[in-house]
């Protein structure tokens, strides 16, 4: 029988019983306590923050000293940091973010690589790095981060944690860098399925669900075929523990069978659309700063502006339009108890210094094909900690359609009960 990355209440079990403390973590920019506001379901709760998203008295300082220097302290909560706090969570701090969120790795030229304590030689996986870095190593319960390209799933995948990206414009980024502002959401971070439930409820400012309906699950070949052969081989006694949980339920399905021409060709017209309206938002939101500041970036990042400056703007309206009928089918094809399954990662988490950064390498193209579904599309996507490799741990992907956040996150818990019982049992 396969080692079960699951212990009770659905919680990733750690590789190590000693306590990871903040200097090894290397997950924090700074660290405090902020006090709950009032009571509420996060009650004794312990969360930490993004460095791109706003603390009232504290800089914002996005992962890169330029950034940090040229802005003021925030005056104002981030709309979802007040929510917490006033929901009963105690913030004990601020994470590290890959520079200006412009990655998927987790190493930052300024601030180092915070600790993926499932896979200590490898990267946590960025944006959301001292996040995913924090709740992993147990100085947090949960965390908040940002996803636009994939900056919660992909951590939460390497680091063995339970991570939601939202419905775009589910939850408010006011107090948020703006960086890609049709692709940017707050998602977080939890090693407990019901924690990250209770986390949902509250930013999602809904009820939970107390049993979701009987889903169908289409595990999208697109996807699949993207992934190594150690990924394949981890993830496979999971979909069979799904068949055994939903009899009848796990179907076959396909992108381009579904869009039609709007979809042909896999993911490559999908990833290529996120490449140039991703680039084209973030030259829109952040070049006049850049002109006028002049930072210092580090190698990796400088190479992702200079490759987003080299867009040709010309292309942006064609895949605006194509976004928009990949939108249109996946609406049309999922009602409210359908899920796409898909892996969240196509590879183990990267070794350190390996130059994953590369974005025209094999695993970053790949990683962002994947990522690209849900974020084209406006769909929320949590990704489950439910198989590991012999590098490190991986997830598997759940979308639903747009809005049926809660539902996705009871059909969740849900998963993670019966797996959790089936594997001690």
């Amino acid at each position: 029988m396969r080692p079960s990355p699951l212990g009770a209440q659905g919680k990733m079990t750690k590789p190590t019983n000693q306590q990871i403390t903040v200097e090894q973590s290397g997950a924090f920019v700074e660290t405090f306590s902020l006090a709950a506001t009032s009571r509420g379901p996060l009650d004794g709760l312990r969360f930490a923050v993004k460095d791109l998203i706003d603390v009232a008295g504290h800089n914002t300082g996005c992962g890169n000293p330029s950034w940090r220097d040229t802005h003021p302290r925030a005056e104002l909560h981030a709309v979802c940091v007040e929510q917490v706090l006033a929901a009963g969570g105690e913030c004990v701090g601020k994470t590290i973010t890959d520079e200006m969120a412009f990655s998927l790795i987790g190493e930052n030229h300024f601030y180092g690589t915070p600790l993926n304590p499932a896979a200590p030689d490898r990267v946590p996986g960025g944006s959301s790095s001292g996040s995913a870095s924090a709740v992993a190593c147990g100085l947090a319960d949960f965390a908040l981060g940002s996803d636009t390209g994939g900056s919660v799933r992909v951590p939460a995948s390497n680091c063995g944690l339970w991570g939601l990206r939202p419905s775009h414009g589910a939850i408010s980024v006011a107090g948020v860098m703006p960086f890609a502002p049709s692709f940017d959401t707050i998602g977080f971070f939890a090693n407990d399925s019901e924690i990250l439930e209770r986390v949902g409820s509250v930013l999602l400012a809904r009820d939970p669900i107390s049993e979701p309906t009987q889903p169908t699950i289409h595990l999208l070949d697109e996807a699949f075929s993207l992934i190594d052969s150690e990924v394949r081989v981890a993830l496979d006694p999971v979909l069979d523990e799904l068949r055994v949980l939903f009899p009848g339920r796990l179907r076959k399905a396909s992108l381009d069978a579904w869009c039609g021409v709007a979809a042909g060709g896999g993911l490559e017209p999908w990833v290529d659309s996120f490449y140039t309206l991703q680039f084209a938002e973030i030259q829109s939101s952040l070049s006049a700063w850049i002109a006028d500041a002049r930072p210092t970036f580090g190698p990796a990042t400088a190479a992702s502006f200079e490759l987003a400056r080299s867009l040709d703007r010309r292309t942006i309206g064609a895949a605006a339009r194509r976004r928009e009928a990949y939108d249109h089918c996946l609406a049309a094809a999922m009602g409210p108890g359908d899920l796409l399954c898909i892996p969240t990662v196509p590879a183990p988490a990267p070794l350190k210094a390996t130059n994953a950064q590369n974005r025209k390498g094999h695993y970053y193209r790949r990683a962002l094909s994947l990522t690209s579904i849900a974020g084209l599309a406006r769909l929320p996507q949590v990704s489950l900690p439910l198989a590991v490799t012999a590098a490190s741990p991986v997830g598997l992907s759940l979308i639903a359609a747009r809005g049926q956040d809660m539902h996705l996150l009871a059909t969740v818990r849900k998963i993670a009960a019966a797996l959790v019982s089936s594997r001690s049992g």
